[in-house]
């Protein structure tokens, strides 16, 4: 069974940067892709970016293309968000989920199993 610990979200004013991570827990070394999703208050919850494990390959939003960026540490079981030039816009729940297997569209929930518990971020001035 996947797990996710997430963290590093707060409050940051608008230009900022934070960095989220998400210590992954349980995976098989099989396929697997870690996607990070975004829930702003009354939005649907938005794929922002994933990451395919067997290829390294990474897909990004238009959003957040730019701005945003998704890496591993593997010895730390461990992937990043790396989020620069923060807007008030980019405010929401973030949260970190598993892929299984290679599906027809990242960016689509149904494609992921688990789900961390969400870290919340905050652009304002």
């Amino acid at each position: 069974q996947v797990q996710f610990v997430e963290s590093g979200g707060g409050l940051v004013q608008p230009g900022g940067s934070l960095r989220l991570s998400c210590v992954v827990s349980g995976y098989t070394r099989d396929y697997y892709g870690i996607g990070w999703f975004r829930q702003a208050p009354g939005k649907e919850r938005e794929g922002i970016t994933c990451l395919s494990s067997s290829s390294g390959i990474t897909y990004y939003a238009e959003s957040v293309q730019g701005r945003f960026t998704i890496s591993r540490d593997s010895a730390k079981n461990t992937v990043y968000l790396q989020m620069d030039s923060l807007k008030p816009d980019d405010t929401a729940v973030y949260y970190c989920a598993h892929r299984p297997a290679v599906g027809t569209d990242w960016r689509r929930e149904k494609e992921y199993d688990t789900w961390g518990q969400g870290t919340q971020v905050t652009v304002s001035s």
